[in-house]
């Protein structure tokens, strides 16, 4: 069972930083596409970053240059660096890992930024 498995959320204030990480099991780690999304209060799950074909990263316009994902496939760890943090990223944040056409959640982690 594929189970995805993030930490690293709190509560930080305005301008603050925070890294979350997410691990996840065995040999399909490294065949996988790791991305993070996020869920507002009352909002739909949007897509944070995720790599796209080739080195090229997809990340939300309102992150770009304040976010930054990384992996570390010895560990089976995503990475999600975010620094500069605003209120309006408060959010609960989702790890997906996609292997071939099968996508994988995990349980979310919380992200409060207070101003």
């Amino acid at each position: 069972q594929v189970q995805p498995v993030e930490s690293g959320g709190g509560l930080v204030q305005a301008g603050g930083s925070l890294r979350l990480s997410c691990q996840s099991s065995g040999f399909m780690f490294r065949l996988s596409v790791m991305g993070w999304y996020r869920q507002a209060p009352g909002k739909q799950r949007e897509l944070v970053a995720i790599p796209t074909s080739g080195a090229s990263t997809n990340y939300a316009d309102d992150v770009k240059g304040r976010f930054t994902i990384s992996r570390d496939d010895a560990k089976n760890t995503v990475y999600l660096q975010m620094n500069s943090l605003k209120p309006e990223d408060t959010a609960i944040y989702y790890c997906l890992q996609r292997f071939g056409s099968r996508d994988y959640w995990g349980q979310g982690t919380q992200v409060t930024v207070s101003s």
